[in-house]
C-alpha cells in the first residue's frame, strides 16, 4: 500500500489512505499461539484458513476476496447468518477460555440482531461464565454499555446477562425482574442511555458503575437517580414540584424520563415542570434577588450563617416566586 498510517502495528493492523483520504483498516492474518483468557500473544502472517479458525463464532470467519469476488466460509457462517444462529468456531470451550469477553459477545450479538445462541455455545458459556471475573472492569463496562446501546431489545439483554450468569459476577445490583414487573413493561420504550438505564435497573446504582470504573460524573448521575427515582412530588402542589426540582437539579431531566406512566396525578408532573421552566421561576441560590455580600451589608454575621440564611430566603421563594425581590428578601433577613 502507498499511504499508510499505523494505526495499529502491535495487531498487525495498519490504515491505508484511499485516494478521497478515507482510512480503511488491514490486518495481516493471524494465529493465536498463547492466550490466558484475557489476551491472547499472536503469530503474523499464518494462512487464510488458520487466521479464520481462531474467530470467535462462525458468523464472523466469513472471508471475501474484494477483487476476485470469491468467499471463504469454512465455518458455514453463511448458514447460520441465514438461520439467525450464534455458534462458537471448533469447541466453544476452547474459544471461551481464549478470551472470556467472548461470552459476552455471544450475548450482545443475540440481543442486538435477535439471533439465538447455539446450544452448545450457551451451554459453554454457563460452564465457562467464572472465567468473566479475570476480565478487567473497562471491558466488561464497554460490552454491558455497548449491549445497551444497540440491543433490538434491552429486556432480552438483561435477561441474558442474567441467565448466563454474568450479572451475579459483574452486576450483582441488578433487580431480579418478574415477568409482570413496571421495569421489564417499560425497558425497551426507554432511551438507550446505558447509565440511566442501569440506573433504573440496579438497588445500588451508584455501587455498580463504581465497580465498573465509570466517570464520576457518571456515577453521581446514577446516584441522584437511584436516590430520587421514587419520590416523585405531587404535581397538584406547585410549590413542591418547585422544591423537588431545585434538589433534583440537572437530574430532573432523567426522573422525568422514568417517571411511571398510567392515570396516576404523577403523570401530569411534565406539564409542572414545563410552566415552571417556562415562567423561569427562582429555583436556585443564584437565582435569588440578593447575595452573600447583601446580607453581610445587611448585618449578617460572616460565616455559615450566610448560607443558612440564603437557603431559608430559596424555601420561601420557592413557596412563591413573587417574593424574589431584593425589598422583601432583605426584610426577612
Amino acid at each position: 500500500f502507498k499511504r499508510t498510517v499505523p494505526v495499529g502495528i502491535e495487531h498487525g493492523t495498519v490504515g491505508v489512505l484511499d485516494k478521497d483520504n478515507r482510512l480503511h483498516e488491514v490486518t495481516t492474518f493471524r494465529k493465536d499461539i498463547r492466550t490466558d483468557g484475557r489476551h491472547a500473544v499472536v503469530e503474523f502472517g499464518v494462512s487464510l484458513m488458520d487466521d479464520l479458525a481462531r474467530r470467535d463464532f462462525t458468523i464472523n470467519a466469513i472471508a471475501y476476496h474484494p477483487v476476485q469476488h470469491a468467499w471463504r466460509d469454512p465455518f458455514k457462517g453463511a448458514d447460520d447468518l441465514e438461520h439467525k444462529l450464534i455458534r462458537s468456531v471448533g469447541d466453544p470451550n476452547w474459544r471461551f477460555q481464549e478470551d472470556y469477553l467472548r461470552i459476552l459477545r455471544a450475548l450482545r450479538f443475540s440481543a442486538r440482531f435477535e439471533f439465538k445462541i447455539h446450544a452448545r455455545t450457551l451451554e459453554a458459556a454457563k460452564a465457562n461464565v467464572q472465567g468473566l471475573a479475570q476480565l478487567s472492569a473497562e471491558r466488561v463496562r464497554d460490552e454491558w454499555f455497548k449491549g445497551i446501546a444497540t440491543a433490538t431489545r434491552v429486556s432480552k439483554l438483561l435477561a441474558l446477562w442474567m441467565d448466563i450468569g454474568a450479572a451475579r459476577i459483574w452486576l450483582p445490583e441488578l433487580r431480579e425482574q418478574g415477568a409482570g414487573s413496571r421495569e421489564l413493561k417499560v425497558l425497551d420504550k426507554l432511551p438507550r442511555d446505558p447509565v440511566l438505564l442501569t440506573a433504573f435497573l440496579a438497588r445500588d446504582p451508584a455501587s455498580l458503575l463504581t465497580r465498573l470504573r465509570c466517570s464520576t460524573k457518571d456515577i453521581e448521575r446514577a446516584r441522584a437517580i437511584g436516590q430520587w427515582r421514587d419520590k416523585y412530588p405531587d404535581p397538584k402542589h406547585v410549590p413542591a414540584v418547585r422544591r423537588w426540582l431545585a434538589e433534583t437539579r440537572e437530574y430532573a431531566d432523567d426522573l422525568l424520563t422514568l417517571l411511571p406512566t398510567g392515570p396516576a396525578p404523577s403523570s401530569l408532573l411534565p406539564k409542572v415542570v414545563r410552566s415552571i421552566r417556562e415562567a423561569n421561576d427562582p429555583l436556585t441560590l443564584k437565582d435569588l434577588a440578593v447575595t452573600g455580600d447583601d446580607l453581610l451589608a445587611a448585618g449578617v454575621r460572616p460565616g455559615p450563617e450566610v448560607g443558612g440564611t440564603l437557603e431559608r430566603l430559596l424555601g420561601e421563594v420557592l413557596e412563591d416566586p413573587r417574593r424574589n425581590t431584593k425589598e422583601y428578601l432583605l426584610s426577612r433577613v
